[in-house]
């Protein structure tokens, strides 16, 4: 293959093992760094060719024909760069560990046409733009903070997608949740949108909701708050805030799951402070592993918690030390 600027090309031989295949179900597997949605339209435009030749997707193939890909990666994003800060964990020519700050959106959208993740991974790299969604393969929401993997190029995203599908990639987040557990556990409860609120998520049955699996375990134990680690099985949108309050200890600060506030008896005047003014959930993506998707090389990254947290975290364990553990 060879790369100049936005331009791909490729030259192949159809394997004769691929006799009796549709054009587009052979390209798919002789070029597997690009989706097949991606390899579909450029046969439809014309840029992969047979003997020379436009072919049709579904046209069969009889082996050992001479394939032609040549094609020009447009722009899939039209966001504009901005130049906002990132906080880069590790950077290669295939991919872009980060850890997203608290308050950073991801994607543009309604209510932030701009100021996102998406605008400032434009400026620091403008060829971004030619990858689906600006190679942002998973989201982390506004208000959490920590690690965040992104493909740097078409290999790498196709790769990390397909990771992520079949849930090879471990993601670890440190929670802040009501109640004072004994124990940790999993919650297995598929999720789906909230029947009445588009902006919520919430466990419904198996026919209107998706699997979903979150194991969790105690770190510390406060008088009426706990620590936990949540480990994913799947990646759902709120995935953690809404099976933590589904089985009732729902994430300090939470505005969309959390609840009212609650206090300890006696609780210190400073963990008033600290829990009346923490208004994010408390939630962060703080391990991240995965295969590098050209290496193979095991890739693992570990972000700090936020200061927000581990302020929070010393106002608990203060009040714990001044009461003891009588709630």
């Amino acid at each position: 293959m060879r790369t100049t600027g936005s331009l791909i090309r490729h030259e192949a031989v159809v394997p004769l093992s691929a006799a009796g295949r549709r054009f587009d179900q052979a390209l798919a597997e002789m070029f597997p760094d690009y989706s097949r949605s991606r390899l579909t339209a450029w046969i439809k435009a014309g840029a992969a060719t047979l003997d020379g030749a436009p072919a049709a997707p579904r046209q069969l193939l009889k082996g050992g024909e001479q394939v032609r890909l040549e094609a020009e990666l447009e722009a899939e994003v039209s966001s504009q760069p901005e130049a906002i800060a990132l906080d880069i964990v590790h950077e290669d020519e295939h991919v872009l560990v980060l850890n997203k700050p608290v308050g950073l959106v991801v994607h543009p959208g309604a209510g932030n046409p701009a100021g996102t993740l998406l605008n400032a991974l434009l400026h620091h790299d403008p060829k971004l733009a030619e990858l689906p969604r600006g190679g942002i393969v998973h989201r982390l929401d506004k208000d959490t903070s920590g690690l965040m993997v992104v493909a740097k190029t078409l290999p790498a995203h196709t790769a990390l997608v397909d990771m992520l599908s079949r849930h090879a990639v471990a993601r670890q987040y440190e929670a802040i949740v009501l109640g004072a557990l004994i124990a940790g556990g999993t919650v297995d409860a598929p999720i789906g949108r909230h029947h009445s609120d588009r902006l919520r998520q919430a466990v419904r049955d198996e026919d209107d909701g998706k699997h979903a699996v979150t194991h969790y375990r105690l770190r510390e134990r406060f008088r009426v708050h706990s620590l936990i680690q949540c480990n994913l099985e799947t990646g759902r949108t709120h995935q953690i805030r809404v099976h933590m309050a589904h089985i009732g200890h729902p994430l300090i600060g939470d505005p969309l799951y959390g609840g009212s506030l609650k206090l300890p008896k006696r609780a210190t005047p400073e963990l008033v402070l600290a829990l009346r003014g923490f208004r994010r959930q408390a939630l962060h993506a703080e391990r991240l592993a995965f295969e590098h998707p050209v290496s193979g090389e095991t890739m693992a990254f570990e972000a700090p918690r936020p200061d927000d947290m581990n302020a929070l975290i010393g106002a608990l364990r203060a009040d714990l030390a001044a009461n003891g553990q009588d709630e």
